[in-house]
Formats: C-alpha cells, sequence, structure tokens
C-alpha cells in the first residue's frame, strides 16, 4: 500500500478512502472542493473539513488488489 500526493490533476472522489495525514487514519471522502481547498470526511464517526494536502489517497499493488478482491460464492459461478 502506497500514499500518494493529492496533486492539480489529481482528485479524491466521494465514496473513496483516502489517509488524513495529521490524524494518522484512513478516512471515507465526503466532499472535494478544489475552489476552497478543502475535503470534507468522515472519520471516527464524524464529519470534518480539513485542506487537501492534509489528505493522500491510497495505491494498492496488483497483488494486494487480488488478495482483496471478493470471492464469489458457488451459486454465482466460478
Amino acid at each position: 500500500m502506497k500514499f500518494i500526493e493529492i496533486t492539480e490533476n489529481l482528485k479524491a472522489t466521494p465514496g473513496e478512502y483516502i489517509f488524513h495525514s495529521p490524524s494518522n487514519q484512513i478516512v471515507l471522502c465526503g466532499a472535494f472542493n478544489r475552489n476552497t481547498d478543502t475535503i470534507r470526511a468522515l472519520g471516527r464517526g464524524r464529519m470534518f473539513t480539513d485542506k487537501i494536502q492534509n489528505f493522500k489517497k491510497i495505491q494498492f499493488s496488483s497483488a494486494e488488489q487480488k488478495e482483496r478482491s471478493a470471492s464469489r460464492c458457488k451459486g454465482c459461478g466460478s
């Protein structure tokens, strides 16, 4: 797992899990606003707003993605 800076051409989408550096926790992105330079996120059961520079995107390697993918039940097929 790697953490990637959110730059001018990269944004976080609502519903995406991102890393909040000051609190050292993974939070759920609620709103991304480049105009006000803020992200509204849900962490520890409460909504909070902070600057974009305090958040990082989470990137998994292909092996980690494969490990985390949901397997299908026998009723669904393969």
